[in-house]
């Protein structure tokens, strides 16, 4: 059982491991049989830990080229629904290039690490409406 505290540490872990590409801190985020789904529609998960490591590291985002910042919005026992911003950077400046609406349904060991990651992304419509 997890609870908001909980989910919000593993979040900023989560964001700190992505910022920096440090596999042993990536390594800590998750099981090591997890289950990691970039979209709702992906038909093949990333299947474990090493195998989540693995895909991080097939497109990596540039030091500095984004931020990121999501928090949790329901908990219940083992499971956590987030929501969250993701904000990328031409390189070198603050001129934000694209943004990425977020919301992860995540589910948590006993030990805190994550078992089931699912994740929905959208970006916001041009002219804001």
């Amino acid at each position: 059982m997890v609870d908001r505290a909980a989910v919000s540490a593993w979040l900023a872990a989560y964001v700190t491991a992505w910022k920096t590409y440090d596999k042993d801190a990536i390594r800590a985020l998750f099981s090591e049989d997890a289950v990691y789904l970039h979209n709702p529609f992906t038909t093949k998960p990333i299947q474990g830990r090493e195998g989540i490591i693995e895909d991080w590291f097939k497109h990596p985002d540039a030091a500095g080229s984004f931020d990121a910042h999501y928090e949790p919005i329901a908990v219940d026992g083992d499971i956590a629904v987030t929501n969250g911003r993701t904000t990328y950077y031409e390189p070198g400046t603050q001129k934000v290039t694209s943004r990425f609406d977020n919301i992860f349904v995540l589910r948590f060991d006993d030990q805190g690490r994550c078992v089931e990651f699912r994740e929905w992304w959208m970006t916001p419509r041009k002219g804001g409406g």
